[in-house]
């Protein structure tokens, strides 16, 4: 990433693979540019679908994996093996606060509601100064074109502000993604006018 530190990239995605292998791959990837560019992954602890294979391409390629998973999941299934560290947290809430602390960028690759979730719990944190790092949807073939809608969907009735929405990254490759990061100015800490 050839930034001044090593970058931690917190990653939210699918617990399960999709249905086609484009996305797999584009989770390799993701794992190998993480490892190669001397950054360190962030990421829910699991081993299966593109969680696990995130994972797996960021060790197999030298680099760092931090997992963060809550007891009762712990209990029900075992963290990736061969993690850098594994830390156990008490609930949902208490691991999704930890990855935002842990991780210096949010990326969300594709996944269902637990991924939408994640990063748009993330988004609002930013939105009301409760976190300053920057959110990035990693766009594969359109994926999250539907989020994108409805966000500009929001900005057209005044639910969400241009400003705001202009402080996200829908990436379509993963050279844009440093550049943004550096160049990232947080949200403007949103002020509410009481109503009579």
């Amino acid at each position: 990433m050839n930034t001044d530190r090593t970058m931690k990239v917190t990653v939210y995605c699918g617990a399960s693979t999709g249905n086609d292998p484009k996305y797999a791959e584009w989770a390799e990837r993701l794992g190998t540019w993480i490892a190669e560019s001397h950054g360190e992954l962030v990421f829910g602890a699991g081993g299966v679908g593109l969680m696990g294979i995130v994972a797996k391409s960021v060790l197999e390629h030298g680099g760092s994996a931090h997992g963060i998973i809550p007891q009762e999941l712990a209990d029900r299934e075992r963290p990736y093996e061969g993690l850098t560290t594994v830390e156990i947290v008490h609930d949902m809430d208490e691991r999704k606060r930890r990855m935002m602390e842990l991780g210096d960028v949010y990326i969300a690759f594709p996944g269902g509601p637990g991924t939408v979730e994640e990063i748009t719990e993330a988004f609002s944190w930013a939105r009301i100064g409760l976190t300053s790092r920057p959110c990035i949807f990693f766009n594969l073939d359109g994926y999250w074109d539907p989020i994108a809608t409805m966000y500009r969907h929001m900005v057209d009735e005044g639910f969400l502000t241009q400003e705001s929405l202009d402080t996200l990254l829908f990436a379509t490759s993963f050279d844009q993604i440093v550049p943004w990061v550096r160049n990232y100015v947080p949200p403007r800490v949103r002020t509410y006018t009481r109503t009579q």
